[in-house]
């Protein structure tokens, strides 16, 4: 989208010149000007859309899927830790760690897993 920001500018410039000549032509009033304006513009930037494949609504499509699957998994894992589920999924995750972390239940004292996972979603976001 930003890539298209210049050539949308200047079909606006292009356009709005070519609208105030035909409206002059053919004595139309500045509200009738703008509406023939508007709507061409539009209908430009829309072809343009088309053409190089980025709509803005693509954009904003994952964070559509992803709020959702973020509250969900936070939900869940809030239920888990603070024994919603029951006693017997508490027992599970206070001995059903590996490596370093063998309690799920107790925090992190050497910050590996909060600063890995802040390092490969500041990837993901990256790329």
């Amino acid at each position: 989208l930003e890539n298209l920001q210049p050539e949308i500018k200047e079909l606006a410039k292009r356009l709005r010149y070519e609208v105030s000549v035909r409206g002059k032509q053919l004595g139309w009033s500045e509200k009738v000007a703008r509406l023939h304006f508007t709507k061409n513009m539009r209908r430009l930037v829309t072809e343009l859309y088309i053409r190089d494949n980025c709509h803005p609504f693509k954009a904003t499509l994952l964070l559509w899927v992803q709020v959702p699957m973020w509250v969900c998994v936070s939900l869940a894992l809030r239920n888990c830790s603070v024994g919603a589920l029951g006693s017997a999924v508490q027992e599970q995750f206070s001995s059903g760690g590996a490596l370093w972390f063998t309690d799920l239940t107790a925090p992190d004292s050497t910050w590996i897993l909060p600063i890995s996972l802040g390092l490969v979603n500041l990837l993901v976001v990256e790329v």
